[in-house]
């Protein structure tokens, strides 16, 4: 693993992957894990208390897809897996210091995304309750997607609404 990988780099990589060998199940394990980390910085500062706890309840969750490749890589290796060294490294995450709700929209998609590759993963997964796994975390990056969704829609309201004393929504980045 490359010491120059960040957030999106390291989702770039692993989206270009047809089928998951441990290597790159340790990378998804690493984005994984970051994924709490993205939603928590997200929830920080988008300005909306109802939409930040929809958003850090994503991040939650991220760590349970951690675990299920976890769980996925014992599988395939045929023993109990403890991430080491810089699988347990946190990806580096640049986000605006106030994010806008115009950004959300590419986290939705980010999310779809996410579901279309572990539905592609497990598809060409020969083992499958690694397979069942991988789709199972896939069905819940489209849960996420749709919060994110609702996200956006009480950031908005919150924004017409004029109040900025903790559930407005800003507007510009």
């Amino acid at each position: 693993m490359s010491d120059d990988l960040n957030f999106l780099s390291a989702s770039a990589r692993l989206g270009a992957v047809e089928q998951l060998d441990v290597p790159s199940m340790e990378l998804l394990y690493r984005l994984e894990c970051s994924g709490e980390d993205f939603y928590n910085t997200l929830a920080d500062r988008i300005g909306n208390d109802d939409a930040a706890d929809l958003l850090r309840r994503n991040g939650r969750e991220e760590l349970g897809h951690a675990n299920r490749i976890k769980r996925a890589i014992a599988i395939k290796v045929g023993a109990d897996y403890e991430p080491s060294g810089s699988t347990l490294e946190k990806l580096p995450i640049a986000l605006p210091e106030t994010i806008s709700v115009d950004l959300l929209p590419l986290v939705v998609q980010g999310e779809l995304d996410g579901n279309a590759g572990y539905q592609k993963w497990a598809d060409n997964e020969p083992d499958a309750d690694v397979a069942r796994l991988l789709r199972l975390n896939g069905r819940e990056e489209v849960k996420h997607g749709e919060r994110v969704t609702e996200a956006i829609a009480l950031m908005k309201a919150g924004a017409a609404d004029g109040d900025q004393r903790g559930h407005g929504g800003r507007l510009g980045i």
